[in-house]
């Protein structure tokens, strides 16, 4: 006979730890089963090479929900987060740089080398971006409404919704509404005049994006990096100790001190489903288990076309999955370094700059060229670079002396045209290093190893479907009562028992446990 437990997760990305640590929290057997042989998912660390621990994937944190840390008491368990300071290193090719940091005065000395215009416009920017990231942050770990609505408790939830922007200015409601469809780059217009603010600021509007500084909606991607915070204070990003994977094995240590199963090396084959409603799992390995609730982290596409019988789905629900926009246009590079980066426009190390995270990105229309090159399916010529230096925090992530390098580049297209990224992997890399010795000459001189993980990388790496890192585009029409589809955006899938506890589900991407924190609320609403 089959093993059985009362919910099954598949895939421990740190959602799907997250809501098997709120079961077995409730008392419910909670069996996790992770395809990889080691859990996280996308949030990891790595010993890629002798003695260099690398955050592979993601690698900073801001978003991560204060009450799942405190609920699932993550601190107890050795999660804890180095705040950046400075937040952002902007080089510029005429020499200038700018620094942002946790010190607003400093940031305002700064801006004003700049634009002294900017500099008094800066605070009141601040200041309202947090007050409408407060409004939407509150809607990050509610479940959305039914959309379209059709019963009375329908109506009622929207009156609720609506309740939340009550303390908002009419102002603030309608930049709410705009900054929902504006371009990041319209949204920065409306408040500065200089291009090197504007294009520091402009870089969280299209991480992990696909769209340029002016494609309408990604201001609202730039709210959404704003919000969370670290340590209890708002806005900041960070470093996690010991890397992305120490959040991850927090999260499975708590499930598995409450009682919960995890299996690394056990991937799924299929959901199995009987007359409409779920019955359980079976491995690739032949094995069978059977719950009456299975929750699955992984993306909607994976889930739905690569999991389920597709007899067992109506052919409506199936065509909208199947138009889910999921490829993504993100590479990930890694570098082992046996030094520090200098700078043109700073040179010195180590240096305050080394502690931040640095952009090479000098102008708005910069980027919008680099989008274009994308897409046509060409990698783009001059991308975006965001590096990051988790060593200059966390020494003990590699060797005595030596430092871990991470690149976040924008823009990668999953699909090329007339090439495939197993060909151009190299060629590529050596194009990002070449970028980035215009503004660091000695780059290639200090970089031991490299790692470079293209969007088809992270599908076959981390079973992200297009290689997009949110599990699906996070744009308008894919979010919040869109996501993944309309009508069934409430964690609950058309098989009954069968839950969505990732990303794909509201509110969307990011190492923030609201997608699994949702779901194993529902789960155990329907219990």
């Amino acid at each position: 006979m089959p093993d059985r437990f009362d919910v099954i997760v598949v895939g421990a990305g740190h959602n799907g730890l997250v809501a098997a640590a709120y079961l077995a929290r409730a008392g419910r057997r909670v069996l996790v089963l992770e395809s990889r042989e080691l859990v996280g998912g996308c949030a990891v660390t790595e010993e890629i090479w002798p003695g260099y621990r690398v955050s592979t994937a993601s690698y900073l944190s801001s978003l991560m929900q204060e009450k799942v840390v405190r609920e699932l008491e993550l601190e107890r368990f050795g999660y804890h987060v180095d705040a950046k300071d400075p937040a952002f290193f902007s080089p510029f090719p005429d020499g200038r740089y700018l620094f942002m940091w946790q010190d607003r005065a400093r940031t305002l000395s700064e801006i004003a080398k700049f634009s002294k215009r900017d500099a008094d416009a800066y605070p009141k920017y601040e200041d309202n971006l947090e007050r409408l990231a407060v409004v939407v942050e509150s809607l990050l770990l509610r479940t959305p409404p039914n959309f379209p609505p059709s019963r009375a408790g329908d109506f009622i939830e929207y009156l609720k919704l609506a309740g939340r922007f009550r303390g908002l200015s009419r102002k603030e409601i309608v930049d709410l509404v705009r900054i929902f469809t504006l371009s990041a780059a319209d949204f920065l217009d409306q408040w500065f005049e200089s291009e090197e603010l504007k294009v520091t600021l402009a870089t969280d509007g299209v991480i992990g994006a696909n769209g340029g500084p002016r494609s309408p909606g990604t201001a609202y991607i730039l709210l959404h990096h704003c919000m969370g915070g670290v340590n209890g204070h708002r806005g900041l990003w960070g470093f996690v100790r010991g890397g992305m994977g120490a959040v991850s094995n927090a999260i499975a240590d708590s499930a598995r001190a409450r009682g919960a199963t995890i299996r690394i090396n056990a991937p799924v084959a299929k959901i199995l489903v009987h007359e409409g409603r779920v019955r359980g799992v079976t491995l690739q390995s032949g094995e069978e288990f059977e719950a009456a609730v299975v929750a699955s982290n992984l993306d909607p596409k994976r889930t739905f076309l690569k999991l389920i019988d597709p007899a067992e789905l109506d052919p409506v629900f199936l065509d909208a999955i199947r138009k889910f926009r999921s490829e993504g246009t993100s590479l990930k590079m890694n570098l082992a370094l046996s030094g520090l980066p200098e700078f043109r426009a700073l040179p010195g190390a180590p240096g305050a700059q080394h502690r931040a995270t640095m952009h090479i990105c000098p102008s708005v229309d910069y980027i919008e060229h680099a989008w274009d090159d994308a897409k046509y399916g060409r990698p783009s010529r001059s991308p975006l670079v965001e590096m990051t230096i988790p060593t200059t925090y966390d020494p003990t992530l590699a060797p005595a002396g030596r430092h871990i390098m991470g690149i976040f580049l924008q823009y990668a297209p999953y699909t090329l045209e007339d090439t495939t990224w197993d060909d151009q992997r190299d060629p590529y890399a050596d194009r990002i290093l070449d970028v980035i010795e215009e503004y660091c000459p000695n780059i290639r001189s200090i970089v031991l190893e490299r790692q470079t993980l293209t969007p088809l990388d992270l599908e076959r790496r981390f079973g992200l479907t297009g290689g997009n890192i949110f599990h699906g585009e996070m744009s308008l029409d894919q979010m919040f009562v869109l996501r993944p589809v309309a009508g069934w955006a409430r964690y609950r899938t058309p098989i009954r028992g069968l839950y969505l506890c990732g990303s794909g589900a509201h509110p969307g991407g990011g190492v923030m446990g609201a997608p699994g924190h949702n779901a194993a609320r529902e789960i155990l609403k329907d219990s």
